[in-house]
């Protein structure tokens, strides 16, 4: 198998201590999540990954354009490249899902996000660029960050045409999350979610439902916000309905009540497990070599697992093992 095997994290304090634990077992890269009204300051964590680890790959993914200026974006990364090394680092940006909803924002445009990506790696790349009608330009001088060119890969947070023609627009593979992988990017990365169940494991145990079920929560998180008719999802209507008592101005914050972490009060009485293996989220070692084989078939590059649970050294022990058989 040549698909490369990567993790991704719903950043946590611990997050840098769990990412030395990915690289021991053998992960090629790590992937932190960057929503600011549930996690803490991603570059934070990353530099502090930096300095726990020698060899895994490390990058935000994805970032939001819209919380911070590109100048901003520009000078983390360059921290992050001096504390890692340039070889190690990767740079994901998308439109914002939870970064953005989060803040009762809707996600930015993709034409949002090609400029912004475009004038970073400009400014990446030590040229003269423009943004809101100035100039600007990476002017640091010698020990204030790595000299330019600063050659960091980026991927694309896509899931449809337009992001996916926007990293194209960009010469940035893609990160893709609840959709399949598209033909013409030579970087597709797989975001999943679920876990390896143990021999003769019910679904329905507790291990299962709190390292899975924040990966079949989000569907009903996603499809709710974006207006796709959360109600023809399985139990949807129930889901509505534990939310229905919430004003329409703060009902954002309790749908991202512990987002990609855990299974939060409300979604809780609708995730089952019999749901959580319906939607593909708990497998055998076999049936999980086979969900990667299908993927890399249809021409992904690399999977980026996301645990969860209070045994995170379990769930990426048992992945990778049960990946690579």
């Amino acid at each position: 198998m040549t698909l490369k095997i990567s993790c991704a994290w719903a950043t946590s304090l611990e997050t840098p201590d769990h990412i030395s634990v990915a690289e021991k077992l053998g992960y090629a890269r790590a992937w932190c999540y960057d929503s600011p009204a549930l996690y803490p300051d991603v570059w934070v964590q990353l530099v502090r990954a930096a300095e726990r680890t020698s060899r895994i790959s490390i990058g935000p993914g994805v970032l939001i354009p819209s919380l911070r200026h590109p100048m901003v974006t520009a000078a983390a990364i360059g921290t992050l490249v001096d504390a890692a090394g340039e070889s190690r680092v990767h740079v994901g940006v998308g439109t914002g899902f939870t970064g953005r909803f989060t803040l009762g924002k809707k996600p930015n445009t993709w034409a949002f996000v090609q400029q912004y990506v475009e004038t970073v790696q400009a400014l990446l790349r030590g040229e003269i660029t423009e943004w809101e009608n100035a100039k600007i330009q990476m002017i640091h001088p010698d020990g204030y960050a790595p000299q330019r060119p600063i050659n960091v890969p980026f991927v694309l947070g896509a899931a449809g045409p337009k992001g996916f023609a926007a990293a194209q627009a960009v010469g940035a593979g893609v990160f893709v999350a609840g959709a399949d992988p598209q033909p013409g990017h030579d970087v597709q990365v797989i975001l999943k979610f679920g876990t390896v169940l143990e021999d003769g494991e019910s679904v329905d145990s507790e291990r299962v439902m709190e390292a899975a079920g924040h990966g079949v929560s989000v569907y009903y998180h996603f499809f709710d916000e974006n207006g796709l008719g959360v109600e023809n999802l399985p139990g949807g209507d129930k889901w509505k309905a534990a939310y229905a008592d919430l004003a329409d101005d703060i009902k954002h914050l309790y749908i991202h009540d512990k987002h990609l972490i855990a299974l939060n009060d409300r979604d809780k009485p609708i995730i089952t497990g019999e749901l959580i293996q319906a939607m593909g989220g708990a497998w055998s070692p076999a049936q999980l070599r086979e969900q990667l084989a299908a993927l890399e078939e249809s021409g992904a590059t690399e999977v980026a697992y996301q645990p969860a649970g209070s045994n995170i050294p379990r769930e990426l022990e048992t992945f990778i093992e049960a990946a690579l058989g």
